[in-house]
């Protein structure tokens, strides 16, 4: 028997958000001194410590650094979906637009999400789910958030897979996630965080998996769309190249700490932090062809019960007595940047 019960959109709820004012002349995203925490079996995981940054209307902001430094748990907790427990946000400020969400009952930070700010996972495969077509999946935001019935739903999914580029939008949506390449799925990834048009997308290793070409086709893509709609982006990888050609300025993390801070072109011109600077040295370069490649000896240090001092002191090259017991704060650099080095001049003289 054929179902002619026609569905109509009760159209959408009022947002829990009405109540609260935005500044609109604040900055998009400002993190003050955050610090998250894990319980585990062998002690208290200090994951972030005391991270800050400023994003605004336009800019992209690359955080960068190896595995494990902190960076996507920095992004959970903005994005408010840390598991709580083991993870704990033992302090900080996460400011949207002058109001802290850290702050926000769960009802408003879900509204939040993906209405103002939204997250591109690094493995689109798993963050999909695979027994839901990519159109009831991306039609799911709209129903749920703006009260559209399945027809709209599914038309306004269309016009957001046309939007990033999948040939065929019409015929795709009835997809399944995988029937798509790595990098279609991607760009099905980038179409669910644009589709209830955020103020900010953080992209969290957005090309892993990817080949160079299809890397570079993604990255273009998100810069294209950042410049059509005035996004903040907030690009976390471990690819110096990657951020190379699209951020503005980089945070530099280093077992949970924010090491240096700095525009692109003085990061890469004139690192002001020993592991910044071991970083670029380990990049290779087709001038140094036949030659070992340079690397960082040692291995990051345990984030249970961590050593006083400098937690890149057993790794740097410029390590004095005094790393190994105080702990630097984030100096002031000339050129409105900064670096939790001791000998910050020393590394820049180099």
């Amino acid at each position: 028997m054929t179902d002619t019960k026609t569905e109509v959109s009760s159209g959408p709820a009022k947002s829990p958000l009405s109540s609260i004012t935005f500044d609109p002349s604040a900055p998009l995203l400002d993190v003050e001194d955050l610090r998250v925490e894990f319980a585990t079996r062998d002690g208290v995981a200090q994951a972030v410590q005391g991270v800050n940054f400023t994003l605004r209307e336009g800019e992209t902001l690359g955080i960068l650094g190896e595995s494990g430094c902190g960076k996507s748990v920095t992004a959970q907790a903005v994005m408010g979906i840390l598991d709580m427990p083991p993870a704990r946000i033992a302090g900080g400020q996460v400011r949207y637009r002058g109001v802290d969400l850290l702050q926000m009952d769960e009802s408003k930070r879900r509204h939040v999400r993906a209405n103002k700010i939204a997250m591109i996972f690094q493995d689109a495969l798993s963050s999909l789910n695979p027994v839901f077509t990519v159109g009831w999946q991306l039609g799911e935001l709209f129903r749920k958030h703006q009260g559209a019935s399945r027809k709209e739903a599914k038309a306004r999914s269309i016009e957001m897979l046309e939007l990033v580029g999948i040939p065929a939008a019409a015929s795709r949506v009835n997809d399944f996630p995988h029937q798509f390449s790595g990098g279609m799925r991607q760009r099905v990834m980038i179409a669910m965080a644009l589709a209830l048009k955020p103020d900010i997308i953080i992209a969290d290793e957005p090309t892993t998996a990817l080949d160079v070409t299809v890397q570079a086709q993604v990255m273009q893509l998100l810069a294209d769309l950042q410049q059509e709609m005035k996004l903040g982006l907030i690009l976390i990888t471990h690819d110096m190249g990657v951020v190379a050609d699209v951020a503005d300025k980089i945070c530099v993390m280093y077992a949970g700490n924010a090491v240096e801070q700095a525009d692109v072109y003085q990061i890469y011109e004139k690192p002001a932090h020993p592991y910044t600077k071991a970083l670029l040295e380990s990049i290779p370069r087709i001038d140094q062809k036949g030659q070992d490649l340079t690397v960082i000896k040692g291995l990051p240090p345990a984030l249970v019960d961590p050593a006083p001092g400098c937690a890149f002191a057993p790794r740097c090259t410029f390590v004095r007595d005094r790393c190994r017991t105080d702990k630097p704060e984030l100096y002031t650099v000339p050129g409105g940047r900064s670096s939790a080095c001791h000998y910050w001049e020393e590394v820049m003289g180099k």
